[in-house]
């Protein structure tokens, strides 16, 4: 029984070589390559996502943003054009809400919005913003 026992030992000792150099090589390489795969498929599939994103159907374009102004780190003021209407929203982390629907476009479709959108926002709501009234067209 001794001797089976110490012939299968040998036998088992014989049968797994130790690893060489090519094969560790082959093995990292190979390692590797498949890494190089993972990650290539990840991107792909990421690229395709956003691709896809816009192609959902629903959008007919009806709904633009005009113009945004920053009010404070996380607050602003946004002009959105909705169906040939245009609507001044507040915008907070919190909430968004409509702060007044303009009866006659601030920025006429197809205008380049320019700096003074503040100037024609004021004059379409009447009010005096900032301090005081004072008149900048002046200076």
């Amino acid at each position: 029984m001794a001797g089976q026992q110490e012939a299968a030992a040998a036998a088992s000792a014989t049968a797994t070589p130790p690893a060489s150099a090519p094969d560790a090589l082959m093995s990292m390489l190979s390692l590797g390559a498949g890494l190089l795969a993972v990650i290539a498929i990840i991107f792909g599939c990421a690229w395709l996502v956003r691709r896809m994103s816009g192609m959902t159907g629903g959008n007919t374009r009806a709904m633009k943003l005009v113009s945004v102004m920053p009010m404070g780190t996380r607050e602003r003021i946004a002009l959105i054009d909705v169906g040939g209407k245009q609507i001044l929203v507040g915008v907070t982390p919190q909430a968004i809400r409509t702060l007044h629907v303009f009866d006659e476009p601030v920025v006429p479709p197809g205008e380049q919005v320019s700096g003074d959108f503040a100037r024609k926002l004021q004059g379409m709501i009447g009010k005096s913003w900032g301090s005081g009234s004072v008149n900048r067209e002046g200076s």
